[in-house]
């Protein structure tokens, strides 16, 4: 019963709230201090060129309040948002704006988003018309951002009071780990420990026929450098086999850890693990907790399996990663280390996000 009345309650309040509501600018609340002060001496003099004054000062107070109300009156609103937006990258948040009066146009709104810290702005939107308006906001960490209420804000015409007007759209966005974290190329079949930056590859001859070479990259195997090349090209090639561009690439990201930097770096491994796949060209698969994505080639793989890490939660008590082939065949990453795996990245618990992530 008294949750019930509670959410009523509040659904109430925040009908009546979105309504609207004004407030004082510094500049109105100096100038409304003044007329009442004029006001006093008009009544305590009886001075008729201070009652004109104080009249003259009403007025502009009243048509700065119907003009503010006009602005932000009958009109209606859509939010664009993008599919998604990867941690630290630019999110250009678009809205449609439609003005439903006959004959007023509306100037000078902005638009907030409660939870946002960048706002769009509006210069004109003409009577039975419609204009556009942009926000860009940046995240910093990965996860679900929910959005809730559109805030239509104006001081039109004087700058004296500030109108705002709510509305409800529902709505989120979802933000995608890093996918460029320099990882070492796993080899799956060792079941070694080691590092981010150490490599764990069998010696040479187990990983397929060769195929060709190509640049080197952060985190391969130093004994798959090919140095006569190297030294023609000056600069470290690496050989390719036909193994690395065929076999599925099964990924276990192991989510018993507390949510510490160190698991978001955890995270951003798996994304560039899976990113690195499929720009290889080779099928990807993941387990996390209780979630299995199933091999699959291809951008929509990749964002399949970004927007599972964008949810993911780290807890102690979460399930072990359960792959539905050998896990020998996979590679787990983790924050502290696990074993039964046929390769493992751990990323170590004093792990950190880069400065501007962490910010």
């Amino acid at each position: 019963m008294i949750p019930a009345l509670l959410a009523n309650i509040k659904r109430a309040w925040r009908k009546l709230r979105g309504w609207r509501r004004i407030s004082f600018t510094s500049g109105g609340l100096v100038f409304s201090i003044g007329a009442l002060a004029v006001g006093f001496a008009a009544m305590n003099t009886g001075n008729n060129l201070l009652y004109l004054l104080l009249g003259s000062m009403l007025g502009f107070i009243t048509v700065s309040g119907w003009l503010s109300e006009q602005a932000i009156w009958k009109l209606s609103i859509e939010r664009h948002l993008p599919r998604a937006v990867t941690v630290g990258q630019p999110m250009r948040l678009g809205y449609h704006v439609r003005n439903l009066k006959r004959w007023l146009p509306s100037l000078t709104v902005e638009i907030f988003e409660e939870g946002l810290p960048q706002s769009a702005f509006l210069a004109h939107v003409p009577a039975g018309g419609t204009a556009e308006a942009r926000s860009t906001n940046r995240f910093v960490r990965r996860g679900i951002y929910p959005l809730s209420t559109v805030t239509l804000s104006t001081a039109f015409p004087f700058g004296m009071f500030l109108k705002q007007r709510d509305i409800e759209i529902a709505g989120e966005v979802v933000v995608w780990p890093r996918c460029d974290r320099p990882v070492r190329t796993p080899s799956p079949g060792g079941g070694r420990i080691p590092r981010l930056g150490v490599s764990a590859r069998g010696a040479a001859g187990t990983t397929g026929e060769y195929r060709s070479l190509r640049a080197y990259r952060p985190g391969d195997d130093p004994r798959d450098i090919h140095w006569r090349s190297s030294a023609r090209l000056r600069e470290p090639v690496i050989r390719e086999y036909e193994r690395d561009g065929a076999e599925t690439c099964w990924m276990c990201l192991d989510t018993r850890a507390e949510p510490t930097d160190a698991s978001e770096v955890a995270v951003e491994v798996a994304a560039s693990l899976a990113a690195r796949a499929i720009a290889e060209g080779r099928p990807v698969a993941l387990a996390a907790g209780d979630v299995v994505i199933e091999p699959g080639e291809g951008p929509g793989q990749l964002e399949r399996i970004l927007d599972v890490l964008a949810r993911v939660d780290f807890l102690p008590t979460n399930p072990a990663p359960s792959p539905p082939v050998d896990p020998a065949s996979c590679v787990l990453v983790c924050v502290e280390g696990g074993s039964g795996f046929g390769d493992v990245l751990a990323v170590g618990g004093d792990a950190q996000l880069d400065p501007e992530e962490a910010a």
